[in-house]
């Protein structure tokens, strides 16, 4: 019997085959890419981790460049306690997936640490953070100078920041102001790190100047640093754990 191409049980069957043709073949490429997709990410990773503290790398080198600088790896608790010094333990932890997750509390959430030291021979901690912008995820790497006060340099970076506004916050013009900053740790202060509006050249120690025209996500960048030093500076008052 002759197939009726025009009718619409054709139709729909022919329509029915090549969407299960097609999407076998994209579940296949999804799943043989998601190696090399993992593996972009954690060379993504370490060049954001050594750029906080200045040093620029190539994901053909990164591994190499990545363990020239970066020795230390500790996980903590929300109490600022060490709680784990394995390397792939504390480089797998996935703080953007944790910042998602609503049902998280803080006491179950884990906070990685780095320590590396420059090409001036300063060893510092790299505080990994994230937050929100104005329409989606801000993360970045912090480092700090061994007082945890005193900011050695800064890499951020953002998923859907408006370009020229508020995605100017990876740029060097943004970041290169972190350095030589200080966190105000005086026990009545209101904020620890504020990111002004306009400050100019009136901006204090604990101060950067925001981003013009991207007032809510300088602000994002402002409560990330805030919220999230919160813990490590639990943790600067135990140093002596690393020594």
């Amino acid at each position: 019997m002759a197939i009726d191409k025009n009718s619409t049980g054709f139709t729909l069957t022919f329509v029915i085959i090549m969407v299960v043709i097609v999407g076998s073949v994209l579940a296949s490429l999804a799943f043989g890419l998601k190696p090399l997709q993992k593996a972009h990410e954690a060379d993504k990773k370490r060049m954001d981790i050594i750029g906080a503290i200045g040093v620029e790398s190539e994901r053909s080198t990164v591994n190499d460049v990545f363990t020239n600088y970066v020795s230390g790896f500790y996980l903590l608790d929300n109490n600022g306690k060490i709680t784990s010094t394995d390397q792939k333990a504390v480089f797998a932890v996935d703080i953007k997936k944790q910042h998602r997750n609503t049902e998280l509390t803080e006491t179950e959430k884990k906070f990685p640490l780095y320590t590396a030291k420059t090409d001036d021979g300063i060893e510092v901690f790299i505080v990994p953070m994230v937050g929100k912008g104005l329409w989606g995820p801000i993360w970045g790497y912090v480092a700090m100078e061994k007082d945890m006060k005193t900011i050695f340099g800064a890499k951020f970076d953002h998923k859907t920041e408006t370009p020229g506004l508020g995605a100017e916050i990876k740029t060097d013009f943004f970041q290169k102001n972190w350095a030589g900053q200080e966190l105000d740790i005086a026990a009545n202060a209101k904020m620890m790190f504020e990111v002004t509006k306009g400050a100019g050249s009136s901006l204090g120690k604990h101060q950067v100047d925001g981003i013009t025209g991207g007032t809510i996500t300088s602000k994002g960048v402002q409560e990330m640093v805030n919220r999230t030093m919160l813990v490590y500076r639990k943790y600067e008052s135990s140093t002596a754990q690393l020594n």
